[in-house]
């Protein structure tokens, strides 16, 4: 089995952006340190962190796009350790950061502050679920019984705020549970179980199965009303794969943001279908998704919903949560760009300011209610360290990312 690179290798890059614990304290003047994994003692790059706690994109070496197009017996990425060093916090490792061809990868790092006898425990990323063997889904009902027993708990279908990943099989009382926002937890389920180089809608296709799944998981409340104190687990017999301090694709990452509040329904049922899939390759699962079949029908230019209905049937359609968590104020049903006025301008102008107490890279503006230059150039200066598409536009995904980071760091108070 081949796993190198040869010589005609292409590229991709990696950006890494360092935090303090609670994840909206940028840290500036980070030390990062990259070497292969294959020679983890050998450096090959090493920068700092700006204002924002960004790098800027590093060009490291990937193996052939093909080798991600069909399974094959090649290794699709290559994989690189990062050493993160800044005064006044612990160092951090990361070993086996996937990087695929032509893709941007986004690297978060939350530091620790320094201990007095600091604990050596290095993060290790596993191979992708495409790549390296995991057991397969362990098939259910695609909907839960409503019934007397109060196993259907909400009256309307919500995203969270949050997602408690139990990071174990749900038996397994030993292993950690992790408080995730809701989205990241969607970027990370998908970041694991797709390539990141597949066409844009078998990428928006899988990404709607996800969110479907886990908000049947959150709308049934299947774990709690079982007595487990977690939304869903990371096991992949039970549920999706979720992987502490995954790499995040931008390719997985802006189609996430636009799909922020939608799941795959069925006509006269309430509750999200629990879309199941399988690889379709190493595994079969004639009922359902499967990954490498999407990618296909993706190929031939298939719609994301074209892609669902080839598997799940032809009355499965696209709906939209009622309600997302958490958020202080629901995005207004058309963008705010150059010219624009009123209340919701108001509101994205006080969140941008209080954002750039902590990223300092954005122009504090007047809030006027008025959309002008000053305040497209902070909108545009947001996009850009957040990875957004950095076109001044407030659209549905930069009002909702604007919303999150606000919430962010005005709660770190709490956080502490």
């Amino acid at each position: 089995m081949d796993t190198s690179i040869n010589n005609s290798a292409e590229t991709g890059t990696l950006k890494i952006s360092v935090s303090g614990p609670n994840g909206y304290t940028p840290i500036p003047q980070a030390r990062i340190q990259i070497s292969n994994s294959g020679e983890p003692n050998t450096i090959i790059e090493e920068l700092v962190t700006d204002s924002s706690g960004n790098t800027e994109d590093i060009i490291l070496q990937a193996p052939p796009l093909e080798y991600s197009m069909s399974p094959t017996d090649n290794q699709p990425y290559s994989e690189y350790n990062v050493k993160v060093m800044a005064q006044d916090f612990d160092d951090e490792i990361i070993s086996n950061i996937q990087i695929f061809p032509g893709q941007g990868a986004i690297q978060n790092v939350n530091l620790s502050r320094a201990l007095p006898s600091p604990v050596y425990n290095p993060i290790v990323i596993p191979g992708h679920t495409l790549w390296e063997f995991f057991p397969p889904k362990i098939a259910e009902s695609e909907t839960k019984p409503i019934n007397s027993t109060g196993e259907i708990v909400l009256s309307r279908v919500v995203v969270p705020e949050t997602i408690v990943v139990h990071d174990g099989a749900p038996s397994d009382s030993s292993a950690p549970n992790y408080y995730v926002p809701y989205l990241d937890y969607i970027k990370n389920v998908a970041s694991c179980e797709i390539y990141s180089t597949w066409p844009k809608e078998t990428i928006r296709a899988n990404i709607l199965a996800i969110m479907s799944f886990t908000l049947n998981r959150v709308y049934t409340e299947w774990y709690r009303n079982k007595g487990y104190d977690f939304t869903i687990t990371s096991s992949t017999a039970y549920d999706h794969k979720w992987t502490y301090n995954k790499t995040i694709y931008k390719s997985i990452s802006q189609i996430a943001d636009e799909l922020y509040d939608s799941f795959l329904a069925r006509p006269n049922i309430k509750q999200p279908i629990l879309t199941q899939y399988c690889d379709g390759k190493r595994v079969s699962c004639p009922d359902w998704m499967t990954q490498w079949g999407s990618k296909t029908l993706g190929d031939d230019g298939l719609s994301a919903i074209q892609i669902l209905r080839y598997y799940y049937g032809d009355n499965i359609f696209i709906n939209n949560a009622e309600l997302i968590s958490g958020i202080p104020a629901s995005f207004p049903g058309y963008n705010l760009s150059l010219g624009a006025t009123g209340e919701p301008v108001i509101t994205i102008q006080e969140q941008l300011n209080a954002i750039s107490k902590n990223y300092p890279a954005i122009p504090r503006i007047t809030i006027d209610g008025i959309f002008g230059a000053n305040t497209q150039a902070a909108v545009k200066v947001f996009q850009e360290v957040f990875d957004l598409p950095a076109n001044g536009i407030v659209d549905f995904p930069t009002w909702y990312k604007i919303s999150q980071i606000y919430v962010g760091v005005t709660k770190i108070g709490e956080n502490l």
